[in-house]
């Protein structure tokens, strides 16, 4: 790999990391979403200034934030737990099925290109926030969550889509479970502990599929880069915990909405990079 960018820029770039760190860490607490929503186009852009190959700038980007996700998730899955707001019980139903789908994502990322992760991520996001938007009452399946095997589809599906977008499963949990109608709030709490199903076998699917891969950057193993990991860890498990305070100081209305702005801003900046 060229490094193409100053000692400046990459100071500048540093604290960038830094500052989406924190970002990402509130928002994990907020929407138990583990901030991949927003680590992927933060180090997307952080590996483009680096002149990193476009062929697998996504794919590292991803792995990536599947690494940084790992402590985040599970510093914010302790907090709601220790408030009572996690549904325990679905997600013992889903210490298979959610890794499954990890494995079936980590293979598909080892063969698609670039641009479809970019799809994949910015799709998904449009529908979900869509549905934030809407209101939980005014759309519903049911009031109660399907019983095996139909959960533990579902818990497999999402482990295939949050590994493929690099999320830790909140964006897809919280959109299952308020569709049946559980409150917004227990979601959140409950995709935590999703983000920590998700993050540590999806990074390891990225090592294996970025094994050997040319073009990585230094300190990359496989698709995961421990740069970008020991960069913005520290700082996302100081900020999750404020997250969750301000999660649960928030309206449920409120927490709709604030939940799909955020996935249409994130939206937005992917379909554009696809131009």
């Amino acid at each position: 790999m060229t490094v193409t960018a100053s000692f400046t820029e990459l100071a500048l770039l540093a604290l960038a990391l830094v500052a989406s760190g924190f970002v990402a860490g509130v928002l994990a607490g907020i929407f138990g979403i583990g901030g991949g929503a927003v680590l992927v186009p933060v180090l997307y852009q952080f590996l483009t200034m680096l002149g990193v190959d476009e062929a697998i700038r996504m794919h590292l980007s991803v792995g990536t934030s599947l690494g940084i996700i790992i402590p985040t998730s599970v510093r914010s899955f302790l907090a709601h737990k220790a408030r009572g707001a996690v549904d325990m019980e679905i997600l013992k139903g889903w210490v298979v099925a959610v890794p499954a789908g990890v494995v079936i994502g980590a293979l598909i990322a080892a063969y698609v290109s670039a641009d479809a992760l970019k799809g994949i991520f910015a799709a998904i996001a449009v529908v979900i926030g869509v549905r934030m938007l809407a209101g939980v009452d005014r759309m519903s399946l049911g009031t109660e969550l399907p019983k095996p095997p139909w959960r533990w589809a579902a818990g497999t599906l999402m482990g295939v889509f949050s590994t493929l977008m690099g999320v830790g499963g909140g964006i897809m949990n919280n959109t299952y479970m308020t569709l049946y109608g559980r409150p917004i709030h227990q979601a959140v709490a409950t995709s935590s502990g999703m983000g920590v199903l998700i993050s540590i076998p999806g990074a390891l699917g990225f090592v294996w599929a970025g094994w050997g891969a040319a073009g990585l950057p230094p300190f990359s193993f496989g698709y995961v880069n421990l740069l970008g990991v020991l960069l913005v860890i520290p700082v996302t498990i100081y900020a999750a915990p404020i997250g969750v305070r301000i999660a649960h100081a928030l309206s449920k209305r409120k927490l709709e909405i604030a939940f799909g702005i955020f996935l249409f801003v994130v939206a937005i900046r992917f379909f554009a990079s696809l131009v």
